[in-house]
């Protein structure tokens, strides 16, 4: 009984082993530009998620910082310097 049932799941991998090395087709233009405009998309979600964490980290830093005031301790926040901006990439030379 037990050499039937390997014999049967041996089969059965032989015969799907050809559809976990199958290869998707190429995207089509259309497919292209949507993952593009899907890429975009989330750089600005991201980017404006970013900037609401980097708002609300303040408001909290702020409030702790009056309630220590409030409590008589000094609190000197460390500075974190902010990374300078990217440069722009060089321009590509002008074909002639």
């Amino acid at each position: 009984m037990k050499s039937k049932k390997a014999l049967a799941l041996t089969v059965f991998c032989l015969f799907t082993t050809g559809a976990v090395f199958a290869k998707l087709p190429a995207p089509s233009e259309e497919q292209k530009a949507k993952a593009v405009e899907a890429k975009a998309k989330a750089g600005e979600a991201a980017k404006k998620e970013a900037e609401l964490l980097a708002k609300s980290q303040d408001r909290v830093a702020d409030r702790y910082i009056k309630a220590q005031k409030a409590k008589g301790v000094a609190v000197k926040p460390t500075p974190i310097a902010t990374a300078a901006p990217a440069a722009p990439a060089p321009a590509a030379p002008a074909k002639k």
